[in-house]
């Protein structure tokens, strides 16, 4: 029997709900988290934010004074332990005007530019890294696949 995370999609507020909406639905959301965590229990947010939250959670957790396109925070169970491999809990955090920029600085789709942070926040979620040349190289590969599979181009 196929495991499947609890997967929630999270909105900042209304006006940025209405713009995602309009490019994707949250159908396609759910489907680009399941290419990469289809075969995992527990729960998964989505939420998109707008560039001061993005700045807030990236300054607290990770020291650096700027929005970022996506955060992914893991969540330890009762032990501490990470259970990235049985029961997963985890938010994937996309700041969506950093999306829309980075998509017209690139001349990608925002459609496209989005699935592929979506997948890479999800990997993050996974375990995977890309601080090291070989665990970049290993991360991108399986972003393309899951791309691929999923009717996009290859982003790199």
């Amino acid at each position: 029997m196929l495991k499947l995370p609890k997967i929630e999609i999270q909105f900042a507020s209304a006006k940025l709900e209405e713009k995602i909406l309009a490019l994707v639905t949250p159908k396609k959301i759910r489907q680009w988290v399941l290419m990469v965590l289809s075969n995992l229990l527990g729960e998964v947010t989505v939420r998109f934010v707008n560039q001061a939250e993005s700045k807030a959670l990236n300054q607290n957790f990770r020291q650096r004074d700027k929005a970022t396109n996506v955060l992914t925070f893991v969540y330890a169970d009762e032990q501490g332990n990470f259970a990235i491999n049985r029961h997963l809990q985890a938010d994937i955090v996309i700041c969506w005007p950093v999306i829309l920029a980075e998509a017209r600085a690139q001349s990608k789709s925002t459609e496209a530019h989005l699935a592929h942070l979506v997948l890479h926040g999800c990997l993050h979620a996974r375990g995977f890294k890309h601080e090291k040349p070989q665990a970049a190289k290993k991360m991108e590969a399986l972003e393309v696949a899951a791309l691929k599979m999923l009717g996009y181009p290859n982003p790199y």
